[in-house]
């Protein structure tokens, strides 16, 4: 005798049927509130970044055992130099510089009024060719010099990620953060300049690849997975 409509309906095949297309339905229902809290999370922090960056400054008394200024423009150079010259600290590194650059092609680039402490009391780092290495070799010149507190100089909006990798490299020096800001940015109004929108998009992701590198992994292994890789040109 065929099955009637009722029966078919409760037959245990559709009650699993059922069962299944409720669990599908539930699990995409799911995701996709999973997928759009992240989107949110991640367009909350990136407006947090972009804010904090357009109202960054410098710190107005700054003073550490030693300097370390990211290569990247002239600004930054000027500005740890200067901070040199005010006797802020005893030394500064220049980390990042390309292996082609002289000293006394340095020199040229630089605000004359501070050649005389480029001679005197700074470092060339010629290894690092990323904030990584930055880092590295930060932590390699601060060991040596035996410095437990720097200043850390570059730009502003690569400051945040450059803290979280120098902090990463060694968590057992004081960091000081010194900001400089690129004119021809203008991020203060950060939403309505692409140039500017462009390069926060692009540092946010840097920025979190770095948080997300430093919840991953001890700092006892970036130190011993480096140790020996970086040299220190001296004056």
């Amino acid at each position: 005798m065929p099955l009637t409509m009722s029966e078919v309906a409760h037959s245990p095949a559709a009650s699993n049927r059922a069962r299944r297309g409720g669990r599908r339905w539930r699990f995409r229902l799911a995701s996709r509130l999973i997928i759009c809290l992240a989107v949110l999370a991640l367009l909350i922090g990136f407006v947090e970044f972009a804010e904090d960056v357009a109202g960054t400054e410098p710190p107005a008394d700054p003073r550490a055992e030693g300097i370390v200024v990211l290569t990247g423009g002239t600004a930054r150079i000027d500005g740890a130099l200067q901070l040199l010259a005010e006797g802020r600290a005893s030394r500064l590194l220049i980390s990042g510089v390309n292996p082609m650059v002289t000293r006394e092609a340095l020199a040229t680039t630089v605000d004359k009024g501070l050649r005389r402490v480029l001679d005197c009391c700074v470092d060339l780092g010629r290894l690092a060719q990323d904030t990584i290495g930055n880092a590295v070799e930060t932590r390699e010149w601060a060991d040596r010099q035996r410095f437990t507190s720097l200043i850390v100089v570059t730009s502003d909006y690569h400051m945040r990620r450059s803290m979280a990798e120098l902090a990463y490299a060694m968590p057992d020096k004081r960091l000081i953060a010194f900001p400089v800001t690129n004119p021809d940015l203008h991020l203060a109004r950060w939403w309505r300049d692409p140039a500017a929108f462009g390069l926060l998009v692009r540092e946010y992701g840097k920025y979190l690849a770095a948080v997300t590198r430093r919840l991953v992994s001890p700092p006892s292994l970036a130190r011993t997975a480096a140790d020996g890789d970086i040299a220190v040109a001296q004056p």
